[in-house]
């Protein structure tokens, strides 16, 4: 496996990887029968051109370029500057989804400002995935509800789940789901952070996000029949 570490992080071999890794993701969407529940105050709000945040676990990263009709709409990712993320940017970026390098904790607030900008500005979508790019798995940090409220737009959750595929024994327990399988995608209501909102009150919401991703993750397992993934401990109990 070491004999094979440098022809893998080759540019050109990863380039191929990537482009391949899109391809087997355009497989599942075409080969697999998808349901969409829970998006009515996504098309409502979607029809007012009002840009806002969708969140959602690592672990169900795969198939969200096509949990839903962008309708001509930009949408980009927040990827982190790390080996993994670059793979994820290449990817995406073969399925029409564009990326920002950086982070919204951590001290990320070049990549903050950069995200509230393209926000405002290009009245875009942004996604985030607030357990990423190491965990603990889905525990949202407070990125994602301090980005909401910055840039002054609501946050949507969403999940996805498959009959058939393989959890990863990663720390994300990452879902990698076979051709021709019955998937379903669930969105959550939108979720506000007050502008002014302080402390305790950007906690409170950081915990309502948490819970709204875990609600909607928990919903699409148990409507394809697949057991449930739990969180790992948080921080302050590991």
């Amino acid at each position: 496996m070491r004999a094979l570490r440098p022809v893998i992080r080759h540019p050109k071999v990863q380039d191929a990887l990537c482009w391949l890794a899109a391809a087997y993701v355009r497989l599942l969407r075409w080969t697999g029968r998808w349901t969409i529940v829970g998006d009515e105050a996504l098309l409502a709000f979607m029809k007012t051109g009002a840009p806002f945040i969708v969140s959602f676990w690592h672990g169900r990263l795969l198939m969200m370029p096509f949990s839903h009709d962008k309708q001509g709409r930009t949408v980009e990712m927040l990827i982190s500057n790390h080996p993994d993320g670059r793979l994820i940017a290449k990817t995406v970026g073969h399925l029409g989804i564009g990326t920002i390098v950086g982070s919204t904790s951590r001290g990320g607030t070049k990549a903050a400002r950069e995200l509230t900008r393209r926000l405002r500005d290009e009245n875009g979508i942004i996604g985030i995935t607030p357990d990423g790019p190491r965990g603990p798995r889905m525990r949202a940090s407070d990125g994602v509800v301090a980005l909401a409220r910055l840039a002054e737009v609501p946050i949507f959750a969403i999940a996805y789940s498959t009959n058939r595929g393989k959890l990863l024994n990663s720390w994300d327990r990452f879902l990698l789901p076979y051709p021709f399988c019955r998937g379903v995608f669930a969105w959550g209501e939108p979720i506000y952070v007050p502008k002014d909102a302080d402390k305790a009150t950007l906690e409170r919401k950081r915990t309502e996000v948490e819970a709204a991703l875990t609600a909607v993750m928990r919903q699409c397992d148990e409507m394809v029949g697949r057991p449930v993934v739990g969180a790992a401990p948080a921080a302050a109990e590991c």
